[in-house]
């Protein structure tokens, strides 16, 4: 057992050095109407998100006006099965990006969120990638990186949506990390909280048997 958490975390360790040399990576998002099913909505938006893998933040500037309804929520979600088409679940803050604007048409948001918490990220999101910030915050990079994600803004008019934009990276003069080294070191901490909670339950059945 020993032997297998030293293998996740040399994993962990190799792809973390990797992709600390590639930071920070800046995506952008144009907003729109094209949601899954589009919405034929007039609202138009654009979106700046930076990633920092070696600060562990994640920064999200938000512009959107012309909305047919009013603003109930906003997140980004990871990973559709495609990339640029098709819908997943939300990866960020739930209920909504904390202070984002409200019952608004239009308007503006910029928050720094700190990816080492599990508070940065939907519950069922970290619990789908190993149970740590750490696996969430790879996993939603590397669905970024492969054009599974998306930021979302939903109305009361459009519950599921109004506007969306798929997160596109914007080349930082330097090496980017590919999705496939992020899939690995998310399966990194993944296997590492497995491990951990087998560990776990057998510490517990020895201490039942004392």
């Amino acid at each position: 057992m020993k032997q297998s958490t030293f293998v996740f975390a040399f994993v962990c360790a190799v792809f973390g050095a990797q992709i600390a040399h590639a930071i920070p990576i800046t995506f952008t998002a144009t907003l729109d109407q094209n949601e899954a099913v589009p919405t034929g909505s007039p609202g138009t938006g654009s979106a700046i998100v930076i990633f920092d893998t070696a600060a562990h933040t994640l920064s999200v500037h938000v512009d959107f006006a012309g909305l047919s309804g009013t603003v109930t929520a906003s997140h980004i979600h990871c990973c559709n099965a495609l990339a640029n088409t098709g819908a997943s679940g939300v990866a960020t803050e739930t209920p909504t990006f904390g202070g984002f604007p409200l019952g608004v048409t239009s308007g503006s948001y910029d928050n720094t969120y700190d990816t080492t918490l599990a508070a940065s990220f939907n519950s069922p999101f970290v619990t789908a990638n190993g149970g740590t910030p750490a696996g969430a915050e790879a996993a939603l990079l590397a669905g970024a990186l492969a054009g599974k994600s998306y930021l979302n803004i939903h109305t009361n008019l459009f519950p599921g949506g109004e506007i969306r934009g798929f997160l596109q990276a914007q080349d930082p003069g330097g090496p980017v990390p590919e999705p496939a080294s992020l899939a690995l070191l998310g399966l990194g901490f993944a296997g590492l909280g497995f491990f951990r909670r087998r560990r776990t339950r057998s510490a517990i059945k020895r201490k039942h048997r004392m």
